[in-house]
C-alpha cells in the first residue's frame, strides 16, 4: 500500500484564519459504503477564512458495477449515460486526495464522505487514516445551542439546507457534489463568524 504523508495539519493549535481546508461532498448511490458507490466529488479549498473558487473542481465516476445508478437518480439526477461517461475512482482517487495534501478536510454530515473516502483508499491501495476532519453538523449544533442554551436541537435542523437558512446564507439546488462542496464552505464560514473568530483548529474538531 502506499501511505501518503500525514494529512490535515497537526497543529491543533492553529488559528481558524491559517488553516487549509478542502469542502467535499460526495454523490452516491447509497449511504453504504460496502455496498454503494460514489457517483461525483466535489471539491472547494478554503484558505483561512476565503473560499477558493478558481480550486474548486469537479469529478464524475463511473460505478464499477454492473447495476449502474439505480434508483439514486431521484435524489442527484445522474443518470446512467452521465455515470458511464465519468472517470473510474481509480483514476479520480488520486485526484482528489492531491486536492486534499495536507489540507483539512471540511464536510456536512463528514462520517458519510471520510468513509467513503476511506473504503475506496482501500480498495485501490491507498490509506486515509490520519486525515483531520471538520464537521459543519457538529458545529451547527453548536450555533443552535449558543442561540438556545436550554432549548432542543432536532436533526432536521441540521440538515445543510436548514442550517444555511438558519445562518441567513441563500437557498442552492441541493445533491449536486460540487454546489454541496461550496454550500458547505460558505457554511463553515458563517459558522465560524457566528462563532467567533479566535477559535483554533482544536475548538472546530472537539
Amino acid at each position: 500500500m502506499t501511505r501518503p504523508r500525514r494529512r490535515g495539519g497537526a497543529d491543533r493549535a492553529r488559528p481558524v484564519g491559517d488553516l487549509e481546508l478542502l469542502a467535499l461532498d460526495l454523490e452516491t448511490t447509497g449511504l453504504d459504503p460496502a455496498r454503494h458507490e460514489v457517483l461525483s466529488i466535489g471539491t472547494v479549498p478554503v484558505h483561512g477564512l476565503t473560499i477558493e473558487l478558481g480550486g474548486a473542481r469537479q469529478y464524475a465516476v463511473r460505478p464499477a458495477g454492473s447495476s449502474g445508478v439505480g434508483g439514486s437518480a431521484v435524489v442527484h439526477g445522474i443518470t446512467d449515460d452521465a455515470a458511464a461517461a465519468g472517470a473510474g475512482l481509480e483514476e479520480v482517487l488520486p485526484l482528489v486526495l492531491a486536492d486534499l495534501g495536507e489540507r483539512v478536510l471540511l464536510a456536512h454530515h463528514a462520517a458519510i464522505e471520510v468513509g467513503f473516502l476511506r473504503s475506496a483508499c482501500r480498495t485501490h491501495g491507498l490509506i486515509l487514516s490520519d486525515v483531520v476532519v471538520v464537521d459543519t453538523v457538529r458545529l451547527q449544533r453548536r450555533v443552535l445551542r449558543r442561540d438556545r442554551p436550554h432549548g432542543h436541537v432536532t436533526e432536521d435542523e441540521l440538515g445543510l439546507a436548514a442550517a444555511r437558512r438558519h445562518l441567513g446564507l441563500p437557498r442552492y439546488r441541493s445533491h449536486d457534489a460540487l454546489t454541496d462542496a461550496l454550500a458547505c464552505a460558505e457554511l463553515y464560514l458563517a459558522q465560524v463568524a457566528a462563532l467567533g473568530e479566535g477559535l483554533t483548529l482544536r475548538q472546530l474538531v472537539r
